[in-house]
């Protein structure tokens, strides 16, 4: 490929599929098989509906010397011996999702997130895609073959299986989006012998979701016919991305582009620049579209401001929120205005955390709760500086990490958080649902032994705050871990000595059981019991043993009942000191569940 051999172009989308269903547009063999799940296809329906780009295509002409092998899209039926004018060698993902949810006329066979096998049709919500306020993915749906919802006990509770059926659900099937006349005219029919305007509801719809499809162009590189066999295979490699969604700040990237703003270089060479600092270490796993997300919770917010300012009516403002439907619509204005601010607000999150015992990822419970945690900072400004703003921005904090609220879709909950936690901070607003919401029970410190739980890594942090230091040291593990001293969570009463005394693992494995300490230490503690190696300890690090208890008390136990060697003694008495913390760090009463034995055995099945 010595010259230009391609050319570029845009086609619209309903006569590339047409070519598809055809056969004048084929796959060579190389290419994988389909594999989208359902939610990516609900995706990228959606994005054509709103008319956002989805990727480019490229094509290479066939009839030249080089020949592939190829084969139809998966569901195209084109008669035997069609030969292709053209080959896919990037989009086949794309093209073959929008030909079987659009064209193909039976059901598309798909899998879940679950990856589980599913078969059914695509349909979308007329109601929800004309409502501005809902999501437009949120209105799309893949219904089971039979076109039949049913419970699990296998009774209907909702029925597409006929005409009639979809008209009164308001339910269009996709099918027939390219070919609507007959439905939309039932449609019609149906609801004006009902007594409604259909015709005016289907032309709503028509021009809200119908017509982006019907105008959508695809563009397309199309390699010439004289590409060489090498050359394509290189840039299929090069180029193919595997079914791989285009991420937000991409999809931005490439908008901003137009207006001659490098969104990728100001991520890298200004956001990022202003976070090196070892005191933001806590910022290093901040991703891109976080911090597209928090702009623009403040610029939705900034909408929803504005529309009370000249009056309209509250049901009527623009909603705040941080939902791929949200960032996409973000103009560079609004990104200019709010990245300065949320580039402080992230560093003044970073010093909030520190404040609160948690300084790197490694024992950050959510990086997600970052997000508004920015948002609600740069809001605030200089009104989160007094000390009786930062006990309730603690307070809130906290009660997001004990009532682990942050660990599934959290996008709802961030656009609560900024408005409710500002308001309440600034003393004109009732408490956020955050702290409405959370709930930690007593019975859950037995069920947390590794750092994969958010409560976890958060009592870690609140064992620090307590002034937790290492017992051979007497340094604050902070210090300690500043260092790289090798702290990490170890058990007090040894395994090796649980296990002999037949204590439930399930028991022992919890983080009652548990507290930060340095590699060397634990190695000196090795697996004896307590009153063998708290003497022990205490001579290798040259002091008595009141000091010894002191070090200890520090981490919340009672160092008479480790010395007796009573574990339940001990375990009663410390399961209680981490409730009272949780409930000093929440200001909330921890729920103490009747009958449940505080040292009782549980799942013994997890690992250390």
């Amino acid at each position: 490929m010595t010259e230009q051999a391609f050319g570029i172009d845009k086609i619209q989308l309903v006569k590339l599929l047409r070519r598809v269903a055809e056969g004048e547009a084929q796959l060579p063999e190389f290419q994988r098989g389909w594999v989208w799940p359902d939610h990516n296809i609900i995706g990228l329906l959606a994005s054509i509906s709103r008319g956002y780009p989805v990727g480019t295509l490229m094509l290479l002409q066939t009839g030249g010397d080089v020949r592939f092998k190829c084969r139809p899209v998966e569901g195209a039926t084109p008669p035997p011996g069609t030969e292709p004018d053209t080959l896919i060698l990037d989009g086949q993902q794309r093209m073959t999702s929008l030909f079987q949810s659009l064209m193909l006329g039976k059901p598309v066979e798909t899998q879940n997130q679950r990856k589980q096998r599913v078969s059914g049709w695509f349909y979308v919500d007329m109601v929800k895609a004309l409502d501005p306020q809902v999501d437009r993915e949120d209105a799309i749906r893949l219904l089971p073959a039979d076109r039949v919802v049913r419970s699990f006990r296998g009774e209907s509770i909702e029925d597409c299986s006929t005409p009639e059926k979809e008209y009164a659900a308001r339910l269009f099937p996709l099918s027939q989006l390219f070919d609507n006349r007959e439905w939309s005219y039932g449609y019609e029919d149906y609801w004006k012998a009902k007594g409604e305007d259909g015709r005016k509801w289907w032309r709503d719809f028509e021009e809200a979701f119908v017509r982006p499809f019907e105008l959508y162009q695809v563009p397309v590189i199309e390699l010439g016919k004289q590409t060489e066999r090498q050359a394509v295979c290189q840039v299929f490699e090069k180029v193919n991305t595997g079914g791989v969604t285009l991420t937000v700040f991409e999809l931005l990237t490439a908008t901003y582009a137009a207006e001659e703003f490098d969104l990728r270089d100001h991520w890298d060479n200004v956001v990022r620049a202003a976070w090196t600092a070892p005191e933001y270490r806590v910022l290093k796993e901040v991703a891109n579209t976080d911090f597209l997300q928090a702009v623009t919770l403040m610029a939705t917010a900034a909408r929803r401001a504005d529309a009370a300012t000249v009056g309209i009516d509250e049901e009527r403002r623009p909603r705040i929120g941080c939902k791929r439907k949200d960032m996409l619509e973000l103009g560079l204005d609004e990104y200019r205005r709010y990245a300065p601010l949320l580039v402080r607000g992230f560093k003044d999150a970073a010093k909030f955390l520190r404040q609160q015992y948690l300084f790197d990822t490694k024992f950050l419970p959510y990086g997600t709760q970052l997000i508004p945690l920015a948002a609600i900072l740069s809001m605030l400004g200089e009104h989160a500086e007094p000390a009786g703003a930062q006990q309730k921005l603690a307070r809130w904090y906290w009660c997001g990490v004990f009532g682990e609220l942050y660990g599934g879709s959290t996008e709802t909950r961030f656009s609560h958080d900024l408005p409710e936690t500002v308001s309440w901070v600034r003393g004109v607003g009732a408490e956020p649902r955050t702290i409405r919401d959370a709930r930690f029970s007593e019975s859950r410190l037995l069920t947390l032994r590794t750092r994969n739980s958010a409560a976890y890594k958060g009592i870690y942090a609140l064992l620090m705050k307590e002034g937790a230091v290492d017992w051979r040291t007497g340094e604050k593990t902070e210090t300690t871990e500043y260092f790289a001293e090798a702290v990490d969570i170890h058990h007090i009463f040894p395994q090796a000595w649980c296990e002999r005394e037949n204590i439930a693992r399930g028991t022992y494995n919890s983080i009652v059981n548990k507290t930060p300490l340095t590699g060397r230490t634990n190695r000196i503690i090795g697996g004896t019991a307590p009153s063998v190696y708290l003497p022990r300890l205490a001579k290798n690090a040259e002091v008595d043993g009141d000091t010894m208890a002191n070090h200890i008390r520090t981490h919340l136990i009672d160092p008479e009942l480790l010395a007796k060697d009573d574990f339940a003694g001990f375990f009663e008495a410390r399961q209680r000191a981490l409730v009272e913390a949780i409930e000093t760090a929440t200001g909330k009463v921890v729920v103490a569940e009747d009958g449940y034995p505080a040292t009782g055995v549980v799942d013994e099945s997890d690992e250390d």
